[in-house]
């Protein structure tokens, strides 16, 4: 049963191929998609006769599932960029050229180590999910808070709802990180696994494909060619070549989903803590310590998001602080109106 549902998986491949090569015709994408369609057909033919020989029937025609019919409509709609990422997981190979370096840029030879010279450009991904986590408990507790305290004035109840809204906030930032990333690392190890599977299988035809993508990248054909070749003629360079290249993905960068659970409940819990201290320290007046502690932390929270917006930091800065004080003054002006109707 392997062999045929590797020849389905295949067939499909090959059947989202010829949608990709219509999408991108005239370009030069289109004749690598083209020639990875029949790479995939070739390789369903593989299987296919694989499937013969242990007894097993091919149906005569390919019949695309309702899966395969769904992201070639989607794709269409949406265009391959889009879609890259549902594109890979149906075992469509050289999403790459939507992810990584232009067309038209030569592949890194793997003599120069090049390949991984900007992989440590990606860890400004980490400082900057942080910066938006703290923004995101900064608005959302200091808006429930200013909600709360619109409806009441007492400061046990305000450090109450606070508590609680740190806790229910956290935990499902992080709930829904962890999911993301399993979810996300599980579908690359299944398509690397796949990768190595095919590798020991077919190199041949392997490293011709991770050859047509160097190809549409701008390398004369036998260069391309030698470059593949002595890729996959080391099993471990040839696999990370092929991830990288045809699923577009990093292999030292899967991620890990209980480190990315405990980084979003922390930054969250960080940014949703300001706005409580000052009723967590008693304070005679905690209501408007809270709103210019928030109103400075938004506005350094801004000014930080500078450095990935490229913008100055006090325009940045000052956006942020408007956008907490109008979302602030909203839940404020409902609960005060709450309250009235309530009370």
């Amino acid at each position: 049963m392997q062999e045929l549902h590797s020849w389905r998986e295949e067939q499909g491949s090959a059947y989202l191929y010829r949608v990709l090569a219509e999408i991108e015709r005239g370009t030069v994408r289109e004749k690598l998609f083209r020639e990875l369609g029949r790479e995939a057909e070739s390789q369903a033919e593989h299987w296919a006769k694989r499937a013969s020989k242990t007894g097993l029937s091919v149906p005569p025609e390919f019949a695309p599932s309702l899966r395969t019919r769904i992201v070639a409509g989607l794709t269409r709609r949406y265009g391959p960029r889009a879609m890259h990422s549902v594109l890979a997981a149906m075992k469509v190979r050289g999403m790459s050229v939507y992810t990584g370096s232009d067309l038209g840029h030569a592949a890194p030879d793997p003599a120069t180590g090049m390949e991984r010279a900007h992989s440590g450009l990606s860890g400004g991904g980490n400082l900057r999910a942080a910066v938006f986590g703290v923004n995101d408990g900064l608005v959302s507790n200091a808006s429930l808070i200013l909600g709360v305290a619109g409806a009441t004035a007492q400061p046990g109840l305000i450090l109450l709802s606070g508590v609680a809204g740190l806790l229910a906030g956290a935990f499902s930032m992080a709930a829904g990180e962890y999911v993301s990333v399993r979810s996300q690392r599980e579908m690359y190890e299944y398509q690397i696994a796949l990768e190595r599977d095919e590798l020991a299988e077919y190199p041949e035809e392997e490293a011709s494909e991770l050859a047509l993508i160097y190809e549409a990248r701008g390398l004369e054909r036998a260069e391309a060619q030698r470059l593949a070749a002595s890729m996959v003629a080391d099993p471990e360079r040839g696999l990370d070549a092929l991830a990288r290249e045809e699923l577009g993905l990093n292999p030292d960068e899967l991620g890990s989903p209980w480190g990315a659970a405990l980084s979003s409940f922390a930054s969250f819990g960080l940014g949703a803590a300001v706005p409580l201290i000052p009723f967590a320290l008693h304070l005679n007046t905690p209501l408007p310590w809270t709103i210019c502690l928030t109103a400075a932390s938004l506005f350094g929270v801004g000014a930080t998001s500078s450095l990935f917006t490229g913008r100055r930091a006090f325009r940045g800065g000052f956006r942020m602080m408007l956008i907490g004080a109008a979302a602030g003054a909203l839940t404020y002006g409902i609960g005060k109106v709450l309250g009235v109707s309530l009370g």
